[in-house]
Order: C-alpha cells, then structure tokens, then sequence
C-alpha cells in the first residue's frame, strides 16, 4: 500500500498549529493587567485628570494591577468613566503590552453660568458642572436664566465662536427677559444691547461695521449703549 505522505505532513502540521493555538489562548487566558493607560483626546484636557479616572476605577472595581484579562469586562469600565459628568465619551481596550488602556474625550464648555446655581453650557448645549481642577476662560452668562434663555444664549455662543473678532472680545451675555439678551465685551465700556437671537448674521455685520469706524474715529470710549435692535441701523447712546 503506498503511504500518502503529502496527507500525513498536512494532519502533522495541522496537529502543530492546533497545539500552539491552545498553548497561545491558555496563555492569553491567563495573561494579567500590568498597569493602566490613560490618554486624553482632544485640546480640552482639562476638566478630569488621570489620578480622578484612576480613583473612580479603583472605587468602582479595586485595583485592576495582575487581574486576569478574562475577567475584565471592557464596556462595563467603559460606562464607568463616561458617567463622569466630565467625560464626553470613552473607549476602553486591552493594549498589547499587557495595559488596560483607555481613550477619554472631555467635554467642552462654552459657556458659564453665574446665577443661584453656578455651571457651565457644553458645546452640545448641556449643562455641565464647573471643574475643581480648571476654570474655563468662557464668556459668563448672567440675568434671568431659564431654559429658553440658555438655548437662546446656546445659539448666540456658537455664533460668536465661530467668528475670530467676536470671539476675542465678547465675555459676557446678559439675560435680560426672553428675547432680550446683552453683550459685555473685553476692553469696551459699552454694552451691547442684542435683542433677540433672529438675523444673528445681519446684526453683528452691522456692529463690526460700527466698530470699525468708530474705532478709526477713536470715539469707542463715548458710548454706553450700543443697540443692534432695529433694521438696517445701529443705534447708539452716548455717555
């Protein structure tokens, strides 16, 4: 009988690769955590540190230095570090060197609150609690605030960011009433009455018109009140 070697090499190296395929899954069944990887997403890194996201791992789950990887459960850490009112969303994985590691994206505030109770707004519009290990350098909204008014100053924050002049110099948005909200900037003694958040575009190219010739003028410092309420004009009071 003629032996067929071709099929015995194949069941051999078969039999081979089986066997280093469960030596290899024992091991990584068996492999531990060799420390924690943390790293911050972004440019706002600002608002929760890694000694924070390591304290609210270690009281959620002990420590988590030579636990066996089998045993983690990745989402379950995942949801614990993003329900930290900091945190915009995570990833949690297993690095190749043996790590738990995580990815964290902070949230971002746009905006702060300076009324009974004292938050930021987030760029998504949420409320968001202030920071004990950053103040955010953001206009600070005052007055009357409700929820129609913090979606109004929403609106009005995002315009101003996207706008290099406005977003230097505007520090402040006043709530006056519903539909009535005021603008404080960085060097003007001014305040700049907005009135309500419709033709946004319209009423600030009026008032960057304004201010450029008032500034060729030199004559910004005589003003207290600066109106963008009416159509087609800027109307201004003198002190």
């Amino acid at each position: 009988m003629q032996i067929n070697w071709n099929y015995i090499k194949f069941m051999a190296l078969l039999a081979v690769i089986t066997g280093l395929y469960a030596f290899s899954n024992d091991r990584s069944e068996h492999k531990t955590i060799h420390g924690i990887d943390i790293e911050f997403v972004g440019d706002q890194n600002l608002y929760i540190t890694q000694g924070i996201v390591n304290k609210l791992l270690i009281q959620k789950f002990g420590s988590l230095e030579n636990v066996p990887k089998e045993k983690l459960a990745l989402n379950t850490i995942e949801k614990t570090i993003e329900a930290n009112e900091m945190v915009k969303n995570a990833q949690v994985f297993l690095s190749v060197s043996g790590k738990l590691a995580s990815k964290i994206v902070q949230r971002k505030p746009i905006g702060r609150v300076e009324a009974d109770a004292k938050f930021y707004l987030d760029e998504d519009g949420k409320r968001m609690p202030l920071s004990t290990s950053h103040s955010a350098r953001v206009p600070i909204i005052t007055g009357k605030i409700t929820g129609d008014s913090l979606e109004d100053a929403y609106e009005i924050l995002n315009f101003i960011n996207a706008d290099d002049f406005l977003r230097k110099n505007v520090i402040g948005i006043h709530v006056e009433a519903a539909g009535r909200y005021q603008l404080r900037f960085r060097t003007e003694q001014f305040t700049v009455n907005l009135g309500g958040v419709e033709n946004l575009e319209k009423k600030f190219n009026k008032f960057k018109a304004f201010y450029a010739k008032a500034n060729k003028d030199d004559t910004l410092e005589n003003y207290d009140i600066v109106s963008l309420e009416f159509n087609n004009q800027v109307v201004c009071t003198k002190i």
